[in-house]
């Protein structure tokens, strides 16, 4: 018995570490009637999720009307959309405000995606 509640204390601890190491997560703050959310999901919305970015940071959708989600509290206001939001590990890495064409996007989010990578490692020297 007591080698069952060993195993299962080993089990849970195993699974508390992989819950608290969240993946990043580009959220997209849009809102109904938003023409330049529509454009967004036209030109990029359905392929994200197939491309190098999308498997870096998969997608997430928060509409704006329905309030800030408790576990993005620590992501600072948002006016405009649609904006895009980086969040790694719980917190806001970046931001892209608005939507202009496919190539800025990608262009901008590559560079947030480089800033999260950056953060993670560890720094060198002492």
């Amino acid at each position: 018995m007591l080698r069952l509640a060993r195993l299962s204390a080993i089990f849970f601890v195993a699974l508390s570490g992989v819950a608290s190491a969240r993946a990043a997560e580009l959220v997209l703050f849009e809102r109904a009637g938003c023409v330049w959310c529509a454009r967004w999901n036209e030109e990029v919305g359905g392929a994200y999720d197939k491309t190098e970015e999308g498997k870096r940071a998969r997608l997430r959708r928060v509409d704006v009307a329905k309030g800030m989600p408790p576990d993005l509290a620590a992501v600072k206001a948002v006016v405009y959309t649609p904006t895009f939001v980086l969040v790694d590990d719980g917190r806001e890495i970046g931001r892209i405000e608005g939507y202009q064409d496919n190539a800025f996007f990608y262009a901008y989010l590559d560079r947030l995606l480089e800033k999260a990578e950056q953060a993670k490692k560890p720094a060198i020297g002492g």
